[in-house]
C-alpha cells in the first residue's frame, strides 16, 4: 500500500517499532488510510488476546527453575522455553539426553541385519512441536555462541546445511535436558582440550 502511494521513506520499515508512526505520517488517499486503519486495529485486537494468555502462562512458569535455566542457551528465548517446558513436562521420565533427542525425532533412523547397518534420515516421531523449537533455536544460535557455531560449520562443511541444523537441534535438546533437570546449564562453553 505504501509503495503505491509513493510515500515510502528510505530506510523505513513499516515492521518495526516505529512502524506505526510511520503509517500515522504517511499521506494516503481515503480508500488505503482506511484499509491501514482497519488493519491496525485488527493488530490491536490480536495483541489484547495475546496479552490475556501471556500473563498467566508468565506467571505459571516464572517459579520453574527449568524456565529460567533454558533460557540461558544461545538461541533459546522465553517462547521456545515455554515451548519446551510444557511439552517435554517431566523430564525425569527421560533417562538421559538421547532418549530425549529420540522422543523429538531428532536422531537418525537405524535399520540393522546381521553385520550391515544403514543409518537414515531423522524418524521424525514423537513430539512435532519440541523437533520444531528446537529446529527453531538452531536456526537462532548467534554466531557468536563458540562451540554450537563450530559445531554447526564443522557439520555443514561435511554433511550439508540442513544436516548441520538437526546436529545442532539435538545438541540444543541436550543441554535443555540438563537445564530441565538441574536447574542450570553446566556445558555452555565447551571444555578446552588437553595439550
Amino acid at each position: 500500500m505504501l509503495t503505491g502511494q509513493e510515500s515510502t521513506e528510505p530506510g523505513a520499515v513499516p515492521f518495526g517499532v516505529g512502524g506505526r508512526e510511520l503509517l500515522a505520517r504517511a499521506p494516503l488517499d481515503g480508500a488505503y488510510r482506511g484499509r491501514v486503519s482497519s488493519l491496525c486495529r485488527l493488530i490491536d485486537a490480536v495483541d489484547f488476546d495475546i496479552d490475556a494468555v501471556a500473563g498467566p502462562i508468565r506467571a505459571r512458569l516464572c517459579g520453574h527453575r527449568g524456565y529460567t535455566a533454558v533460557q540461558a542457551i544461545p538461541g533459546i528465548g522465553p517462547v521456545l522455553a515455554a515451548v519446551f517446558v510444557a511439552e517435554i513436562g517431566e523430564i525425569d521420565r527421560f533417562p538421559g539426553p538421547a532418549q530425549l533427542a529420540s522422543w523429538a525425532g531428532l536422531t537418525p533412523r537405524h535399520r540393522e541385519s546381521d553385520l550391515v547397518v544403514h543409518r537414515g534420515r531423522i524418524t521424525k516421531q514423537g513430539s512435532t512441536l519440541v523437533r520444531w523449537a528446537a529446529v527453531e533455536a538452531a536456526h537462532g544460535v548467534p554466531h557468536t555462541a563458540g562451540w554450537l557455531t563450530s559445531t554447526r560449520a564443522r557439520v555443514a562443511e561435511r554433511r550439508g546445511r540442513n544436516i548441520a541444523t538437526v546436529a545442532v537441534a539435538r545438541k540444543l535438546l541436550t543441554l535443555v535436558y540438563y537445564g530441565l533437570r538441574d536447574g542450570h546449564i553446566r556445558a555452555l562453553h565447551a571444555a578446552k582440550a588437553a595439550v
